[in-house]
């Protein structure tokens, strides 16, 4: 039988192709976005299908497919519409016309690859067996923190994006009161829970890879660190927010000096 992680390998290759394909027809790379969550969600069901689910729990695909179907939704109707991102439009300014390639290694091929690393919980989780309930119980929390501190997060940032006398304005209310990411925040939150819910249904010690690989990425790169440097030229009172509000973990808000 072929092992999970080969298979899933080759549908991930096969996902970020057909999609690559469709934003160069469309010429709009953005399109990946709303793809990225339905991404796992092949994912945790052709791993469940592959490894003998009358004796699998659902908690782990139930929990990836809630989380995953509500983003790509979410970004599929706050994209919807509107001009390609401008982290690829730089991207296709840059390059030209060789960015057909581009995009395919540095977009689609590169998130076919995290994806498939992030997912390392998922495809490596076996047994039917929950291990410790107050672990497993604790992992549920964890997740159902994050999927509230992301879908309300992003809620209000689009309720507050509506308004017109809002532009160039910061998001200071709301979750958005206690950390100027609560949607990143959130998603840190949904992936340690799936990987605590994972390890109680078998997964090795080193699928926490997948975590880890999700939260440099939300610190350091795509996530928190890239949009700051773009909000902070983007809007005049960003400084002020930053220095009232904490980036990343939600705390009480500090005082003005």
């Amino acid at each position: 039988m072929t092992n999970p992680l080969v298979m899933n390998a080759g549908i991930v290759t096969i996902l970020m192709l057909t999609i690559w394909i469709g934003s160069i027809r469309c010429r709009n790379a953005s399109i990946v976005d709303a793809f990225w969550g339905l991404g796992f969600v092949l994912v945790v069901w052709t791993t469940f299908l592959m490894t003998n689910p009358q004796q699998r729990s659902l908690v782990l695909p139930v929990l990836t497919t809630i989380w995953g179907v509500r983003l790509s939704l979410f970004l599929a109707w706050r994209n919807w519409g509107l001009p390609e991102d401008f982290r690829y439009r730089s991207m296709r300014d840059k390059h030209g016309p060789r960015f057909w390639l581009v995009s395919l290694l540095t977009v689609f091929v590169l998130q076919g690859l995290v994806m498939w690393i992030v997912s390392l919980p998922l495809q490596t989780s076996r047994s039917l067996e929950a291990g410790n309930i107050g672990l497993l119980g604790s992992g549920v929390l964890l997740w159902l923190i994050g999927i509230v501190f992301e879908a309300v997060g992003d809620w209000e940032l689009a309720k507050f994006r509506s308004i017109a006398a809002h532009k160039g304005s910061v998001l200071d209310r709301g979750l958005w009161r206690y950390t100027r990411h609560p949607n990143y925040f959130g998603d840190f939150c949904a992936w340690w829970g799936l990987f605590i819910v994972s390890r109680q249904h078998g997964a090795p010690v080193w699928s926490v890879v997948g975590p880890l690989v999700m939260s440099i990425l939300l610190l350091k790169f795509s996530g928190v660190a890239l949009l700051e440097k773009s909000l902070k030229k983007a809007k005049p009172d960003y400084a002020a927010y930053v220095a009232s509000t904490n980036a990343f973990f939600p705390w009480l808000p500090r005082k003005h000096k």
